[in-house]
């Protein structure tokens, strides 16, 4: 019998390299766990007492409803020019060919516009809040923004069916600003249920010098030239769906925040996925909220990160994947995951990597950064604090949670493969955590709520499973019968060190 535990370790070194016991269940021929029942795979996660911030972002005064709008002007583009309806006091609407000016020094006034042009431009300049409905409109401008808004008011952009905006390759020269296909220099609040298409060919998408907020619609910036969506001071997603095409960012906030609330946002980009930021101004914080939603982001270039904030960067619910060229999740100061189910995977660096501290106490995790010395998760010599959530971070190291702080169990293993289902069990052949990690790693951190210390766990392989229910490598559910009996280990202590590698990490 020792003769063939001795086998067991050996054998298994190469997928985890942890200590190893003969299991009674375990055929000595094969290795195979045999289950009298089919397992059960239920992905349980404990929740601790959530910490960071709860900020939703709400205002008042971005409802709609909150606004009364008791006059309509219509535009109408009809090729190479426009026609203008119901006139209104206060309202100037100037047109040269497709080329519209509208400039209004009263109170609730609202646009509709409609009609296609290949060569106009709207652009208003207002004194007071307003309501510009796009209805089935298409604006291309040659030399310059499809819609320039050279007013500091709230814009209450209404999206009615199908909208396509584009701008030109070069601008013609102007002293005011003009950053994009859809730009304003107040804030844009999106709501309605139609769909806004926007080529962005000279720089961003959609640009605000304030905030820019979504509410509900379809928007597809199918390309930019630099960022999908950029703003000074804040970005605000309350619901609709986002598709975003970029040569640099999807979204970002260029010194101020950003908070998604919900919402199904698809970014593909060149550089970073989502991202509050600044320059040299170091009075700002540039924090990032996310609240719910569903989020998929894919970065091609080689700084793209996925999530990024300079300072502080809270997850408390969401369904968010993310497979990025540099680290899949970002922050400066310190990064809190209350909740949600996230992958975040990197192909070069990090999966997630807070410059400061990390504390997670609840959602279902599954971070995985690349070979050595990159890291699942990375909080360099920081408290890395878990006191719920279920952890599962692959790589090349891993920092080791506190176990001063922590309240749940943690375990540091060894190496495995991609594309292999792995599970633990515990001694009656419960679930503990699936998962099968797209790259090969070298070590591996698990921690949920079933651990105990003192007990002793298997990791196993599972061949097949059976009505699969599975987020990006993460299994939530499903069952399996009689696994490969990989490994065993015995937590000792609130982190178990057995194999692996640990970066600087405490």
């Amino acid at each position: 019998m020792k003769a063939k535990t001795y086998f067991y370790c050996c054998l298994f070194l190469g997928v985890f390299t942890i200590s190893c016991s003969k299991d009674n269940d375990a055929d000595e021929d094969d290795n195979t766990v045999t289950t009298d029942n089919p397992v059960t795979i239920s992905a349980t996660a404990a929740k601790g007492t959530s910490e960071g911030s709860s900020e939703t972002g709400a205002n008042a005064d971005d409802l709609l409803a909150n606004s009364t709008f008791s006059s309509t002007v219509k535009i109408t583009y009809n090729g190479t020019t426009a026609t203008v309806e119901n006139a209104v006091t206060g309202v100037t609407v100037a047109s040269s060919g497709a080329d519209v000016t509208i400039t209004s020094t009263v109170a609730e006034v609202a646009y509709e516009v409609t009609g296609t042009t290949t060569d106009g431009m709207l652009k208003i300049y207002s004194d007071k809040k307003y309501k510009l409905t796009l209805n089935g409109v298409s604006i291309k401008n040659n030399d310059g923004p499809a819609i320039n808004i050279q007013s500091g008011k709230r814009a209450f952009i209404v999206l009615s069916g199908t909208n396509t905006l584009e701008d030109g390759t070069t601008y013609a020269t102007s002293t005011e600003d003009q950053k994009g296909t859809f730009f304003s220099e107040g804030q844009l609040i999106f709501s309605g249920s139609g769909i806004l298409n926007v080529a962005g060919n000279n720089k961003h998408g959609i640009v605000s010098d304030d905030y820019v907020r979504v509410q509900s619609g379809t928007i597809n910036i199918t390309k930019a030239s630099s960022d999908g969506i950029h703003t000074n001071d804040a970005v605000y997603i309350d619901g609709g769906t986002l598709n975003i095409k970029a040569s640099s960012d999807g979204i970002e906030a260029e010194e101020g925040h950003i908070i998604i609330n919900s919402g199904n946002i698809t970014i593909n980009v060149a550089d970073d996925g989502i991202v509050a930021s600044y320059d040299t101004d170091n009075t700002i914080d540039p924090y990032v909220v996310i609240n719910g939603g569903t989020i998929n982001i894919t970065t091609t270039g080689t700084g793209g990160e996925g999530i990024e904030s300079k300072s502080i960067l809270t997850i408390n619910d969401g369904e968010i994947y993310i497979k990025a060229v540099d680290d899949g999740i970002n922050a400066g100061d310190a990064i809190y995951i209350n909740g949600g189910t996230i992958v975040a995977y990197s192909t070069t660096n990090d999966g997630i990597d807070s410059n400061g501290t990390l504390t997670v106490t609840g959602g279902k995790i599954f971070a995985i950064g690349a070979k050595s010395p990159e890291e699942g998760f990375d909080c360099d010599n920081n408290t890395f604090k878990i006191t719920g959530g279920l952890l599962i971070g692959a790589g090349g190291a891993t920092s080791s949670p506190t176990a001063s702080v922590s309240t749940q169990a943690s375990a540091i293993l060894g190496s495995g493969n991609s594309g292999t289902v792995y599970s633990v069990l515990d001694s009656d052949n419960a679930e503990v955590m699936t998962f099968k990690s797209p790259a090969s790693f070298t070590t591996l951190l698990l921690s949920g709520s079933k651990f105990s210390s003192g007990k002793t766990y298997r990791v196993v392989t599972v061949s097949s499973v059976s009505n699969a229910s599975e987020f990006n490598g993460l299994y939530l559910g499903g069952t399996f019968s009689n696994p490969t009996l990989s490994s065993s280990f015995t937590l000792t202590s609130m982190v178990t060190k057995i194999g692996g590698s640990t970066g600087p990490g405490r």
